[in-house]
């Protein structure tokens, strides 16, 4: 059968989940891989720890794009197939603070200490980037310190909101999440000896109903033509 409106076949729906970090650059490339002539796509980005519960669970997904440990662990399992990780793009941590607000000195390693130190309150995801700083404030020895002030931003949740309503004072984030957000300035990325690199990656589910689709999905993502887009939502081709 074929669309009419289009003269193609018509196509199964594409569904996939995505973590919260890449939800803009994905958009941005499905809607040219549809107006390409690709199967139509939904993807929905949520926390990356409800998408890795949700494909665990069963639910039915085309595509899953999270962070690369996150992919491995789920072909590990046996809920994506063997072989079908695909490294798309990669993210650092940038700062960020409400609008109107002192912008700290990030440009060394003891400079972000310090803003961290001075922060009345500050915010981390619960994704990659938040263990990692976690990991980081235990090196400096302040973990304890600002245990009492620091905020976990909910699964799902950006950081971002939580700077922006005032409710945090410092926040860190990919900085995919925190371009284009009201209410925040960002202070900056992370200084490179301390900087935070995710690498998003993609996997394919062991049932998908369309592999020949997605494999042209994720040949569109992979493209040096989507390296541009990439960019331009805070993130590095992988």
């Amino acid at each position: 059968m074929l669309d009419s409106a289009a003269t193609r076949p018509v196509t199964a729906r594409l569904k996939g989940v995505s973590s919260m970090a890449t939800r803009q650059v994905l958009a941005e490339l499905v809607a040219s891989f549809e107006a390409a002539g690709g199967a139509p796509v939904s993807i929905e980005s949520v926390g990356g720890v409800d998408a890795a519960k949700r494909v665990q669970a069963g639910e039915a997904f085309d595509l899953v794009i999270l962070a690369s440990d996150a992919i491995d662990k789920l072909i590990a399992s046996g809920h994506l197939r063997p072989g079908s990780r695909v490294d798309l793009m990669r993210s650092g941590v940038a700062v960020a603070v409400r609008e109107g607000a002192p912008v700290p000195d990030l440009s060394t390693e003891d400079a972000v200490r310090r803003a961290v130190l001075a922060a009345r309150s500050l915010s981390c995801s619960t994704g990659p980037s938040g263990v990692a700083l976690g990991r980081l404030f235990e090196r400096w020895g302040v973990a304890q310190e600002i245990q009492g002030r620091t905020v976990q931003a909910p699964p799902g949740v950006p950081v971002a909101s939580l700077v922006a309503r005032g409710e945090v004072e410092l926040g860190f984030q990919q900085a995919s999440e925190l371009l284009g957000v009201a209410g925040i300035t960002i202070a900056g990325p992370l200084p490179p000896a301390i900087q935070i690199v995710t690498t998003f990656s993609a996997g394919v589910p062991a049932h998908t109903r369309c592999p020949d689709a997605v494999q042209a999905l994720l040949a569109h993502l992979k493209a040096p033509a989507a390296d541009a887009a990439k960019r331009r939502q805070g993130m590095e081709p992988a």
